[in-house]
């Protein structure tokens, strides 16, 4: 009889069944980080508090154009909260797409889910952990959207169709919808009304991305278009695999984007109701989302033989639009709406 992790005795079988889970697991572990940039791996020691800082800052900087567009409008202060908040969501998204192996990815999501457990203990080493406790502290957030978070990466491990469109919107409320209610903490501006217009916003925000990046997701064995709407509109894998945007494709399509943009709309009055510097990112990333929107619509819903895209030029626009409105908030999206 030898004893297990807890210091109760195990049958022997039992411990060397543990034994050799144990090493399987460390393979796992080992394999994802090498597949993964060296930096992401979790050091030996936790690092100072400035040093975790200056990492989440190159890791937002370095990693996301938008991200450091968007940061351009933040007050000072709260610029490395936002940065350890997107270090966190970059490396988790990653830690479950990057690696090319659902076991493999499935283990780091379970590493990374302990340094969470340990972040809120008080005893995190990585320094996206070090910076996070600091921001969680400071901003009183609650652990459930990280969790959250985590549920929608390993999902993608395990799920790779969804039947409706209500079956999306619940991956959505894992996979997008905590990023806005992380955001409400960061700038004091938490109530159940603007989470429930946030939740609006970046569920369309991702239902925009999915639309872009149909054939994209289908190489990686996912749809996202609902099965339902798919079979209504006589659309199947192989249509997409083809590349060719049949008429029952696109109007499929037409079908889905014309959902996203009323989420949109329900989300909007969300700009109205918080202070102007996160005003100005959120009409920023509204109207990104809904250029997407438009630039499918421009190519009359074809996004199989081509991905659609938002010029430089564009992007420069949005963000002056956008800035334009801190000023003059006449120029707001959704300026004037009541939320629902």
């Amino acid at each position: 009889m030898l004893q297990n992790s807890k210091g109760r005795c195990a049958p022997e079988g039992q411990t060397r069944a543990m034994t050799t889970n144990d090493a399987r697991n460390a393979e796992l572990i080992e394999r994802g980080w090498a597949a993964l940039p060296s930096a992401y791996r979790i050091p030996d020691r936790a690092p100072s508090l400035s040093e975790a800082i200056a990492y989440c800052r190159h890791l937002a900087e370095t990693h996301y154009e938008n991200f450091h567009v968007a940061s351009w409008f933040l007050p000072k202060p709260l610029r490395p909260h936002f940065h350890a908040l997107y270090a966190y969501c970059r490396i988790s998204d990653d830690l479950g797409d990057e690696v090319g192996d659902h076991a493999v990815a499935l283990a780091l999501l379970d590493l990374w889910q302990q340094e969470l457990d340990a972040c809120y203990a008080g005893s995190a080493r990585h320094p996206v952990f070090v910076a996070l406790a600091e921001t969680i502290r400071a901003c009183s957030i609650p652990k459930e959207p990280f969790d959250n978070l985590l549920v929608a990466f390993r999902q993608d491990q395990t799920v790779t169709r969804y039947e409706t469109m209500d079956d999306v919107l619940g991956y959505c409320h894992y996979s997008a919808n905590p990023v806005g209610r992380l955001v409400l903490y960061a700038c004091n501006e938490v109530s159940e009304e603007n989470f429930a217009l946030s939740d609006a916003t970046c569920s369309a925000l991702q239902l925009a991305n999915f639309w872009q990046d149909v054939r994209v997701d289908l190489g990686k064995d996912r749809v996202y278009l609902p099965q339902a709407d798919m079979r209504r509109f006589g659309v199947s894998d192989e249509t997409i695999a083809q590349g060719v945007a049949t008429a029952q494709f696109r109007e499929l399509l037409r079908f889905e984007v014309d959902y996203a943009r009323q989420l949109f709309a329900k989300g909007l009055p969300l700009i109205g109701k918080v202070n102007r510097d996160l005003a100005v990112d959120l009409d920023l990333f509204s109207r990104g989302g809904l250029e997407i929107l438009n630039a499918i619509e421009r190519r009359n819903y074809d996004v199989l033989s081509g991905r659609p895209a938002i010029s430089k030029s564009t992007k420069l626009a949005l963000a002056l639009r956008a800035l334009s409105g801190k000023a003059l908030p006449f120029l707001r999206l959704g300026a004037g709406r009541k939320a629902a």
